[in-house]
């Protein structure tokens, strides 16, 4: 019997460079888009990752954008190294086992769609969907944005498509936008990663994998799922064509302990840092 895993990941810095809000600024020639962004966090007016569709609806230097634009800011998006090696390489990864890959992102549809053509069906892209103006073209509304909660919505429906149980769920992601979706993978013991080393989102993700490069990911996924030793890992690298030259496992706790005055009287508060080490995986 094929064991079936959903592997799902985010797109904005966790397949690619850059974010796909800041290309889509500099082609329509949109000054300040972070200065934009960074107002719309802090008043929480909308879920984190879905600002820039919130600025295509509402802000007017953003409502001359047409699918045209988000279609030619996809072709300008700077993807990680190998994303297509790593999308073909989990279509066959381990007899008996089949991964599905899907998309699931705040960003605009035609972006991501623009940006992965070639390398990840249409139909396995679920990012933020517009209602177009039939006239002029003009984005009239959005019909449903992958972000927060919602990514955790899009998640059930394609594992409810699949089949599939929750602990055969694997997620990666980059940023506090996907920490609804990991937390709520977690809580029914699936696989989380994340891509990046922000505070938040190491201490929820399962494993962290720091790369320039898209087949990293598979670490943790040959480890966890496949139990696979490190050596075979190399092989399995080898045999694609990549060399793991630098693979270090590290992760270091930093602490300052202080004894209490009241608990210690006759002697003076002591301060000491501990620095202590214990295994995670950065690639």
């Amino acid at each position: 019997m094929v064991q079936q895993y959903l592997l799902a990941s985010d797109f904005d810095q966790t397949l690619s460079f850059n974010d796909s809000g800041v290309v889509l600024a500099e082609l329509i020639g949109v000054q300040g888009f972070h200065d934009k962004v960074r107002g719309l966090a802090q008043i929480n007016l909308v879920q984190q990752g879905a600002e820039l569709s919130y600025l295509i609806l509402h802000d007017p230097e953003f409502r001359r954008v047409r699918s045209h634009h988000l279609i030619e800011a996809g072709k300008q998006i700077r993807l990680k190294h190998d994303v297509a090696l790593f999308a073909k390489t989990l279509e066959a990864l381990a007899e008996g086992y089949q991964f599905n890959f899907h998309v699931i992102s705040a960003a605009p549809q035609e972006i991501i769609q623009s940006a992965l053509a070639g390398i990840v069906a249409p139909e396995n892209i679920h990012g933020t969907k517009f209602y177009h103006d039939p006239g002029n073209g003009e984005v009239k509304a959005i019909v449903r944005a992958s972000a927060g909660w919602g990514k955790v919505t899009v998640l059930e429906e394609i594992r409810a498509q699949l089949g599939i149980s929750h602990d055969h769920i694997i997620y990666m992601g980059d940023g506090s936008s996907d920490l609804p979706v990991m937390m709520h993978v977690n809580q029914y013991d699936g696989l989380t990663i994340a891509v990046s080393d922000g505070e938040y989102i190491t201490r929820i993700a399962r494993r962290t994998v720091l790369s320039d490069n898209a087949t990293s990911v598979l670490i943790p996924v040959l480890e966890e799922v496949l139990r696979w030793d490190s050596g075979r890992i190399r092989r399995f690298f080898a045999s694609q064509g990549l060399m793991l030259k630098e693979w270090g496992k590290t992760r270091t706790d930093l602490l300052t302990i202080k004894e209490s005055p009241l608990d210690s009287p006759e002697l003076p508060p002591a301060s000491s840092e501990v620095s202590a080490s214990a295994p995670a995986t950065t690639a």
